[in-house]
Order: structure tokens, then sequence, then C-alpha cells
């Protein structure tokens, strides 16, 4: 049974996808190497994660910070699990600011962490990512997203491409100068020739989206 170790070596990948997609290595070139994740190297427990997970949902980050902090608060454990959230009830979730909804997918991921349905890291260590997906998006309020964030910033498993996210398709469409966003279905097959290392070309897609000339930039090099 194969191991799979946390990250992956970006060195390989980068020089793998340049050679193997001429437009997107342009674009690589442009806006340079891309770093291990430091998400790669720190301790990571996967049910604690998928609870803060569950609580940031739709919020802007100061506002789920405040709700997860009154969380740890209540429960006196920094340490979201079965055992730590059975100390609070619903009523003293919602004082903390946590929707009826989000109660209801805390309790179900405490029950089947109890059941011993969540793996843990040791478990995910011998599962190919399609496995962690399915174990984890039965999961009330978490979906495939929230899964394949963790693989790719938390597990660094190299060949993950989120194919609904509008910011990879973005950078998609931009690499390829289309006229409209890749779906997600056309996504999947363009990103075949990204594997196996699709998870570093989707950090590279992000950038490509948000990428923006500086205007200063311009004007000065206008004036050489």
């Amino acid at each position: 049974m194969p191991r799979y170790r946390r990250g992956f070596d970006v060195d390989e990948a980068h020089d793998w996808l340049s050679r193997r997609d001429r437009r997107l290595g342009t674009w690589m070139k442009r806006l340079g190497p891309i770093q291990a994740q430091p998400g790669w190297a720190k301790t990571f427990d996967p049910v604690d994660a998928l609870a803060r997970a569950i609580l940031f949902q739709q919020l802007s980050g100061k506002a789920a910070s405040t709700i997860v902090g009154r969380v740890e608060t209540a429960i006196g454990s920094s340490r979201l699990h079965a055992d730590t959230l059975s100390r609070i009830d619903d009523p003293g979730l919602r004082v903390c600011g946590v929707s009826g909804n989000k109660a209801l997918a805390l309790r179900d991921l405490a029950r089947r962490e109890a059941a011993g349905e969540i793996p843990d890291l040791r478990r995910m260590s011998v599962m190919d990512h399609d496995a962690i997906i399915d174990a984890l998006v039965p999961i009330r309020g978490i979906g495939r997203w929230t899964v394949e964030m963790m693989l790719m910033f938390r597990l660094g498993r190299p060949d993950i491409l989120p194919v609904d996210d509008l910011g990879v398709r973005k950078g998609a469409q931009r690499v390829d100068k289309a006229e409209r966003m890749p779906s997600p279905k056309e996504l999947l097959a363009r990103g075949e020739k990204w594997g196996p290392f699709r998870t570093y070309a989707s950090l590279y897609l992000w950038r490509i989206a948000d990428f923006t000339v500086d205007p200063k930039a311009t004007t000065n090099r206008s004036q050489d």
C-alpha cells in the first residue's frame, strides 16, 4: 500500500509544467517560482480543521475568528473535537454566534468522529485523494471544494485541480486567451496536460487570475 507524504518537490513540478505547457510556462516565467506551501510542514489535525472550515464558511476572516474564539472560550479548549464540543449545547453555540445550520454541521462532524468515520492523519497517509474526498464530503456542511483545499494546502497532494473554483477557471481562461471561462468539465479535460502536478498548476492559475500590471511600472518603462 503506497504511503503519501505531505508536500511535493516544487522544483520538479515547475520544470515539468514549464516543458509540458508552453502557454502556462510563459506565465510561470513571468511570475517566478512558487515555493512550497507552509501548511505542508505544520501540525495538522483533520477534525479540528474541518470544524474550523465549517465555522469560517460565508463569513469574513475577522468575523469567523471572533466566533471561533468565543467557542474556544466556551469549551475551554483550542481543540475542536467531539469530546470538547460536547461541553457546549446548541443554545450556547448560538450565543457564540454560530448559526443553526453550522451547529448541525458541527454535531454531525462530532458524531462521525466518535463513530470512527473521519480518517486521522495516519490513515490519510495511505489513502489516495479520491478516497479522502469520498470519506469527508458526506459530512454536513463539507463540500468537495473544502476537502480539495485541505488536500492542496495541508496535505500537499500534488495532483489536485479544483475545477469548480472560479479563480482557477479565470486563470485558465487568461492562459488560453479565451473569450469565456472554461466549464468545470472543460477545465478537467484541459488539466490532463498538467498531471501529475495539477496542484502546482492551480497555484499558478490563482496568481494569473489576480495578476494586474502595475501602472507605475508601465509608466516608468515608457519613459526609459
